[in-house]
Formats: structure tokens, sequence, C-alpha cells
């Protein structure tokens, strides 16, 4: 099968720059796929996405003028329906065979040239064409609408169109930009498709203002992104538009010397890519008196409002130096330069302004004006939001320390929401808890308190760092139980992929917190203990709370590496300090790797189905009542080696523990062999339950050790 290689690209208006790589992936991805399904491509295809401010591309390898014809047998009727007796075709036979395009100018040819094969019990016909493959026309022609319709647009938009008929007058499109040029070309040649009310060329249109043709003429498929950038001064892949721009910015930083770092951050990168075409980085200044302000918030409205990377020194301070990612190249680049430091100062003097004015009043003083922030309709004022949640901090502070730390605590929490009504936050309200802690010291509070101040946000996501004080533990626990036990409470809960107050984060920083910092918490004691701050405004729902917590660290632990069986057998206890989860997943794991774990784990299935089906159990054994040797030994062996077995849970050796007990395996399997646990004898079978009540308790402390069962 002969082959060329194919490009397609759609010239548009600028583009979304937050989805324009989705857009381009998509575009290219879904091309080829319908390509493929009509059998156009081959093994060796490789496809190429291209995504710039103004088009979105792809350069398909390997794709074929027309695709093979296939031989297809299709299932007709089976033979009963298709054949009368006389073994001559049916009604219903020859107008299927019919609708199929076969020849019927001779009934009988027809009949016999049809295969005959077992179906199920039952005998069928089936029936043999040649089905002749896609052109390359229609193949992309397809492909080319599919690939449009499956764009993952945000927000489509509608325009009018010139018809291009006899009768004058205008059609609707709908695209998430009005669309200017089509190309298509498959080697050298054009493929006529249309789209978007464009009929494909081999023009396209280059740079704005510094392409050096108009249009830029494609001469073939393998020579776009060449052409494009050497005539049309677009780089016009996205990744090596974005390796370029970061080439760019560290070579910029290197210029200035000491040590000149730009910032670190993906996502400005990403959309700074989606905005030019040709990127030239450009050093750029401001007066050092902004630099009085804290970083933080010169540094958001840099990237935030003007898509500038700021620069940072060999100590990750913020200089007055900032980089600017140009869309054009003139040689006198002054003006270019001058203009965005005169963008950015009356920004920057807007920061300087809302510290200075913040600063003139003390958290303290702004308590007051939380009680006229709305939180939520049903749970109250920002104000009533803050006492709940001192007081859950205070519960948790008197487990974990000494009146300093409920001091320390209280304070935080009473003072931590108090920087939303701050201008600063008012205009950055990604700045909340960062501004907080510089207001704190400000007010002259230390460190404990400003830092728990910004950290009770923390974890604001997954990666992130946990607060750097008990303090801040301890508030940012009581924030997120607050948010979770007042969500769940209103009936306010997450579903699919709908969370707008972020439970699930909420949830996962709940558990880090109480894992990482080993905190000697209960979570039910911890949920019950939160339900009481709100009043009558909430219902309880712990238990349904607890079952999502759960969900939320059975999902963390499966993508750490543990096992779903692993997890499931730790977590089936509901264990109330989630610090030990770890210790009990590693103890399972190496209990696991014994040779008595299969036949132990099997054992407990069955005693958890035997205590299941009598009920209430008492795990007293009397020892006048074991007449069976066998039942003598298990007993023997439960009052030598389960005290060892406690006394290294209690010290937290919960490997050791789980290995002790794997000695029971013998004399378990005897048990099972020789003894029968529902004797007639109402005294008998009482006491052998009891005994397997024993076993049980003992075996599954640290994990329900049936779940382990295969």
């Amino acid at each position: 099968m002969t082959t060329q290689n194919l490009l397609v690209e759609l010239f548009v208006e600028e583009l979304p720059p937050k989805a324009l790589q989705k857009l381009g992936d998509a575009f290219a991805s879904v091309l080829a796929d319908q390509l493929k399904a009509q059998g156009l491509t081959s093994a060796d295809t490789a496809v190429t996405a291209y995504a710039s401010p103004r088009r979105l591309a792809a350069h398909v390898s390997h794709v074929a003028l027309k695709a093979e014809d296939k031989a297809v047998q299709q299932k007709l009727m089976p033979v009963s329906v298709g054949l009368n007796a006389e073994g001559q075709a049916t009604p219903a036979l020859l107008k299927k065979l019919q609708a199929l395009g076969a020849d019927l100018s001779d009934p009988v040819a027809a009949v016999a040239a049809l295969q005959r094969a077992p179906d199920g019990k039952a005998e069928a016909l089936f029936y043999d064409s040649l089905v002749t493959g896609a052109t390359l026309d229609t193949g992309l022609q397809k492909a080319l609408d599919e690939a449009i319709a499956k764009l993952p647009i945000p927000k489509v938009m509608s325009y009018q169109l010139e018809t291009d008929c006899e009768l004058p007058g205008w059609s609707s499109v709908h695209f998430v930009r009005p669309a200017h040029g089509l190309v298509a070309l498959h080697g050298t040649t054009v493929v006529p498709v249309k789209a978007l009310g464009l009929t494909a060329g081999c023009t396209t249109q280059g740079h704005r203002f510094e392409a050096l043709v108009s249009p830029v003429v494609v001469p073939h498929a393998d020579q776009y992104a060449e052409v494009l950038q050497s005539d049309g001064a677009v780089i016009a892949s996205f990744a090596a538009r974005r390796a370029e721009i970061a080439r760019q910015l560290a070579a910029a930083a290197a210029k200035i010397g000491n040590g000149a770092r730009p910032i670190d951050d993906d996502a400005l990168l990403d959309e700074v890519t989606a905005l030019v075409e040709r990127p030239n980085v450009l050093i750029c200044e401001f007066e050092s008196q902004f630099l009085d302000v804290p970083q933080e918030c010169l540094i958001l409205t840099m990237k935030a409002n003007q898509k500038y990377f700021p620069l940072l020194d060999a100590d990750g301070k913020l200089t007055n130096k900032f980089l600017v990612v140009s869309n054009i190249s003139p040689e006198d680049t002054s003006f270019v330069t001058g203009g965005n430091e005169r963008v950015v100062r009356p920004r920057l003097a807007d920061a300087k302004f809302f510290f200075d004015q913040d600063r003139k009043k003390t958290l303290a003083s702004r308590v007051e004006g939380l009680s006229k922030v709305v939180y939520h309709n049903k749970l109250g004022t920002q104000g009533e939001r803050v006492e709940r949640v001192r007081a859950i901090a205070k519960a948790i502070a008197t487990q974990l320390g000494d009146a300093a730390l409920v001091a320390d605590a209280d304070q935080a929490a009473l003072l931590a929401k108090t920087d939303l009504v701050t201008d600063m936050v008012g205009e950055f309200p990604e700045l909340q808890g960062t501004m907080g802690r510089y207001y704190a010291l400000n007010d002259g509070l230390g460190e404990v308190i400003a830092d728990a101040i910004e950290d009770h946000y923390k974890p604001r996501f997954a990666g992130d760092t946990l607060p750097r004080n008990t303090a801040g533990v301890v508030v940012a626990l009581a924030d997120k139980l607050e948010t979770l036990v007042g969500m769940f409470g209103i009936g306010n809960l997450p579903t699919g992929d709908r969370d707008p107050f972020a439970l699930r984060r909420h949830a996962l920083g709940v558990i880090r917190m109480l894992v990482e910092k080993d905190l000697p918490l209960d979570l039910h004691a911890l949920l019950a203990g939160a339900v009481p701050a709100f009043g009558d405004k909430i219902t309880d729902a712990s238990a349904q709370l607890a079952d999502f917590i759960y969900d939320r660290l059975a999902g963390g632990l499966r993508e750490q590496g543990y096992s779903a069986q692993e997890v499931d057998a730790v977590l089936a206890l509901r264990p109330q300090r989630l610090a030990q989860v770890p210790q009990f997943l590693a103890a399972v794991r190496a209990f696991a790797a014994l040779p008595e774990s299969a036949a132990l784990a099997a054992a407990n299935k069955r005693v958890s189905n035997i205590l299941k089906k009598a009920g209430e159990v008492d795990a007293h054994v009397n020892p006048n009542l074991l007449p069976e040797q066998a039942e003598q030994d298990l007993y023997a062996a439960l009052q030598r080696f389960v005290p060892e077995a406690n006394a290294q849970f209690d010290a937290g050796d919960y490997t050791a523990s789980l290995q002790t007990l794997a000695v029971l395996r013998a004399p378990v399997d005897a048990f099972f062999d020789d003894v029968m646990v529902n004797a007639e004898q109402l005294d008998l079978r009482l006491n052998r339950q009891g005994l397997l009540k024993s076993l049980h308790d003992a075996m599954n402390r640290v994990a329900d050790l049936s779940r382990l069962a295969a």
C-alpha cells in the first residue's frame, strides 16, 4: 500500500490560551484515530500535534490514498428461517440479500454461494462480500468532521459566514473561534475537504507582524513546521515553543547574574506558550521601593495580571527585575520593555497601597467584621464559623498539649480568617493566610501565631507541606473538620466531579495530618466532638463522614502501592488512630509473606462465617469442656502465644505480633480437621464457639485477616 504523509491545519482567530494545548492534542488524536478506523493508516503511522495561538494542526505519517478492500462475512439468519423444506430461499432471505446489494438475477446461484456454519445449537447462513476501502477524500472528510465535533471547546462562538453559491446569503457557523483557513496536504497534493465553510488549500498565514510573506505556501506536508517558521515567523509546535521560552528565560536570567532565576511555574509557562507565536524574552525592571511589599503580592500581580516571570535571587528573594515574553522581535526593544514597565507600575503601586492601608488596623480589630461576611446560608457567617473552629481547636489542643498550646491555638483560630476582610485579600483571594501571617507579625503576635494563621489552610493541594508548628496543625485540623462536619451535617455532599467546598481535599488533609504528624487522636472522637459546636444548625452525620474519610484513605493507600486486599484487610477494622494504619499495612504485608499466612487467612474466614451464624458469642472458654485433643491443643496454644502477641501489639510492634500468632496454624488446622464446632450438646457448642471467638479476637487486632483469603 503506497502512502504519503498528511498535514491538516485549521487557521483561526486567537484561541483561548488555557485550553490551547488540550485543543491541539485532541484535534490531532481524533483525526488520526478516525483515519485509522477507516484503514487509511499503517502500523508505522506517527502523529504530531501542532498548536499555536492561531492554528490547530496535525501531521499524520504513512496515510494511504485508498484503504484496502476488506472481505467481510455477515451472519444473515438461521438456515431454518432462510431456507424452506426444499432448500429454496424464503422471502425473508431474499429480502435480506437484496438489502445487502447481492446479485439476485439468479436466486439459486445466490443462495448456493452462501456459507453454512454452526451458530450455537443451530446452523446459520453467512454472506461473504468485499467492502470497498475508503478513499482519502471521503475518509479525511469524515475524520475532520469528527475531530472538529469532538474538540473539548470551553465555550462555543457563533458567527456568520457568507455563502459561496449562486444565491448570496449568510450561514451560521459554530466553533471555538472564527476560522479563516484550511490546509489539507497529502504529500504535495491538496485533499479537497471542507470544514466550517472553508475549502482546503495549501496556504496559511504566518505571524501577524513578522511573517516574511503572506500567504505562506506549504509545498509539502513534511515542510509545514519548517516553512511556517522560516517564512511565517511562527513556531507551530506547542512543545517546541515552550522549550524555546524556557531556554530564553534561563539565558536572560543568566545574563543578569548573581544567581538570578525565573520563578518556576509550569501553568504560567503553558499559558504564555499559548499566547505567543514566536517568543522573544526581554528583561524589564521596576522601582526597588516596591520590594518593601511582601513578595507573594508582587509575584501574584505580575503573574496573574500581566503574565510576567518574576526573577528571584540565589536565596529565593524577589528582585526588582522581571522577564517578559514578547510576541515581536524589534531591533529596538526599548519601547517594548518601557511599555511593560509602565504597565506593571500601577499594579505594584496598588499592592503597596493595599499593604500600607491594611497595616493601619490590627487583625484583632477585624474580628467583628467577619460577622458581616456570609459563609453559608445554612451555617451562618464567617464570624460564627470562627467560633466553631475555636471550640473544635480548643478540644484538640487539650488532648495534644498544655494550657500554652490551648491558648496559642485559640488565638490563631480567632484571627485565622481576619485577613479575608483586608484590602489585599479582597483584591487577591489567593493570598488568604499568607497576608494573615504578615499582618500578625506586624501586630507583634510572634512567629507561632503568625505561622499557624498562614498554615491553617494547609495542605492546600496534593503534595503541599503540612503546618509548621503544633498550633498550626490544631487550627488546620479544626478548620477542615468544621467544614466537613458542617457540610455533611446539612447534606451538602460532593457528587461525581462536583465538589464546590473541596470536601475531598479537606478529608485528605485531615488524613495526612493525623498520619504524618503521628497524632494520638481517634477519628470517631474528633468527628463526634466537632458536632456540638454547630448547635441545632446541623444533624449528626459522623458515621457517613467517617465512611467518606476511610474511602479517601483507601484510595490514597492504593495509590501508594498497597494492594486492594491489604488495604481492605486493615481498614475493615475501622482503625481509629489513622497514624497506626501504615504500620498495620507493613505488618500485614510481612504476614502475607509467611508460609502460614494463606492457611490462617482461610481459617479466619471460616471462623468469621461460623461466628456470624452463631450470633452473639462470648469469648469465655471453660477448659473442663474441651474433650477433644485438638481443641485442648488450640486452647493451650492460645494461652501460650496470645499474651506475647498482645504485649507486642501494645508496644507497637505489629509485625512481630502477627508473626507470633503464625505458629497457630498447626493447632487451628487440626481443630477444624478433628472437632465438630456445632456439637449437639449445647455447653460443648457454646464453649467451642467461645474458643473460636478468642482465636478471632486475638488474630484480628491488626487487620481482618479473612480479607487476605483468596
